[in-house]
């Protein structure tokens, strides 16, 4: 390798937290390297810290920058966080996308939904098979996981061999997809890895993984022994899930009905590429009113509390002509994400209410994690033999623990977490330089930063509330006497039942006669005083001070 090319590494979104998977690689002189793009996901927000907001996607400003630069697009498997800013982002960085079937499905059909060309998609071969970009050669190296067709990456360079895990676990029978394949991943180290950038999400389980091969018995006998309706969710993408609780369903003689449509849409796939056979047979929502209650088994959406999901819908009432009753059961075959622990007790909470027994993975064995545990991060790393780990997929928190537990292994770690440069190349490897990296958010139909000051404000609202005043101001530079005032987010009543809003407005009444004339002609000043005067009647009558809006007409001489 020339000493003047340098191979690098920097994550714009995934490393420091579990979602928003978004990696950089480059090889080439400073400045002018040539790049590749590991994954473009999203994550989701929540009503504290994003109120509105549709999803979040990585900040790709630096990578946008430098789009000329870019010769291709790598994703690993078609989970959201992985794919899902694909349509989103992609006028930014117009370089190939190079996905497994399964995962080229999901990324055309959201480039054609967000207006693009969904041919820019190419299917890559599966390893020992290699994708040419520039000055890589990266094969698909297949992985089992939660979704079909999940893929390592094997990425050489003139600068070294790197292997990015993407979401794995070691799992020898996962019944859709392919078996993790130890020996091919021992092939793969003998070559010499330079650096290992690896899942971290279950850094902290110390127990060796399970198989999802495990499951049907204990779900099945779990189904067969239920007595009124049935309604079990999970990852929507995990279809190897979805035929296990479809198969369990049949074989105690229910009839099935898949709800949400991620779930309809992620069978489709399945179907349609080949991955998925032999699934029972299943009814719409509609067609499933005719038959008895008690033989159905309902498989839906919204395992992780979304509030628009089946699950949450069914326990606010009657969905689709279904309605939960005393004595059904409802089966969660899915662990709870991290953040999401709020929702999901709501519809549970909610469910137990009407009388449903609720099973969950507390109850019993009905979930198996699709990342890998602390014993099987440590056979990858014994199997590929890297000289540098890097840890991703992870809060900070896993990042770290993932770095001790390869350090504790012999392997030399880096704590890399977004926005941090590495240079893997030369005799010390480490972090060079840090990139501003933040988030973009979609909030409608439209992209917005995250300090462009909307989600900001729209808190603010929320925690505060919103006072409007509107004045008049005649030819003359003079208020007319008396101000409009509308409240939102606030008590209508103070003290004694008075009301807040006549309240403001008697104040505003005294005060702007007094104003003086230089204050008056000044809509600055003007606003000022008035935003003053309402938040300190607030403040004294409710303990509250709200965010102000002032509306001034000045009335024009004709």
């Amino acid at each position: 390798m020339s000493k003047s090319k340098r191979l690098i590494y920097l994550p714009l979104g995934g490393a420091g937290e579990i979602g928003m998977n978004c990696y950089v690689y480059g090889y080439g002189a400073e400045g002018k390297e040539r790049f590749i793009l590991v994954d473009i996901g999203v994550s989701f927000p929540d009503m504290d810290g994003t109120p509105g907001v549709d999803l979040i996607l990585p900040d790709i400003a630096w990578l946008a920058e430098r789009s000329d630069q870019l010769d291709g697009i790598f994703i690993t498997h078609a989970h959201e966080d992985h794919v899902g800013a694909v349509g989103h982002l992609y006028r930014h960085l117009k370089a190939p996308v190079f996905a497994r079937p399964f995962t080229a499905y999901h990324a055309r059909r959201k480039l054609e939904e967000a207006g693009a060309d969904p041919d820019v998609v190419v299917e890559a071969p599966v390893w020992p098979e290699t994708v040419t970009a520039g000055p890589f050669t990266v094969g698909f190296a297949p992985t089992s996981h939660s979704i079909p067709e999940a893929s390592a990456l094997v990425i050489d360079s003139p600068g070294g061999r790197i292997v990015h895990s993407g979401d794995f676990k070691i799992d020898h029978d996962p019944r859709v997809g392919e078996p993790f394949d130890e020996a091919m991943w021992e092939e793969i180290g003998k070559a010499g890895v330079r650096a290992l950038i690896c899942d971290s999400t279950n850094v902290f389980s110390r127990h060796e993984g399970r198989s999802e091969s495990e499951l049907p018995k204990p779900i099945t006998e779990l189904v067969a022994g239920a007595r009124g309706m049935v309604v079990a969710t999970t990852f929507a993408s995990n279809i190897a899930r979805l035929k296990t609780l479809a198969e369990a369903g049949k074989a105690a003689g229910r009839t099935i009905v898949l709800m949400g449509r991620a779930m309809k849409r992620m069978v489709t796939a399945g179907v349609e590429t080949g991955v998925l056979k032999d699934f029972p047979a299943t009814i719409s929502p509609e067609d499933a009113t005719q038959i008895p209650r008690e033989n159905l088994m309902l498989i839906v959406t919204g395992s992780q509390g979304e509030r628009r999901a089946a699950s949450a819908q069914l326990s606010r009432g009657k969905y689709l002509g279904h309605q939960l009753k005393e004595g059904d059961m409802f089966l969660f075959s899915s662990k709870t994400i991290p953040g999401n622990e709020i929702g999901v007790a709501r519809i549970q909470n909610a469910l137990s209410e009407l009388g449903v027994e609720i099973v969950d993975e507390q109850s019993g064995f009905y979930h198996v994690s699709g990342h890998a545990n602390r014993p099987d991060l440590q056979k990858m790393h014994a199997l590929v033999k890297p000289q540098i780990l890097i840890p991703n997929h992870g809060e900070h928190r896993h990042l770290r623990e993932h770095c001790r537990v390869g350090e504790g292994g012999g392997v030399s770690s880096i704590l890399a977490p977004n926005g941090s440069l590495v240079q893997l190349s030369g005799n010390a490897p480490g972090v060079v330089e840090h990139v501003e990296v933040s988030r973009t958010y979609l909030d409608g139909s439209r992209l917005i930063g995250a300090f462009d000051g909307v989600v900001r404000d729209r808190m603010k609202l929320a925690l505060n509330g919103l006072v409007v005043v509107a004045l008049i101001v005649d030819e003359d530079d003079t208020l007319l006497e008396g101000a409009w005032v509308e409240t939102r987010g606030l008590p209508e009543t103070i003290g004694k039942g008075a009301s807040l809003q006549e309240a403001l407005e008697d104040n505003l009444e005294g005060l702007l006669p007094r104003l003086d004339d230089k204050t008056v002609m000044d809509d600055d000043k003007l606003e000022e005083a008035v935003k003053r005067a309402v938040r300190q009647v607030c403040v004294a009558e409710i303990g509250r001070k709200p965010e102000v809006t002032v509306i001034t007409s000045r009335l024009m001489a004709d």
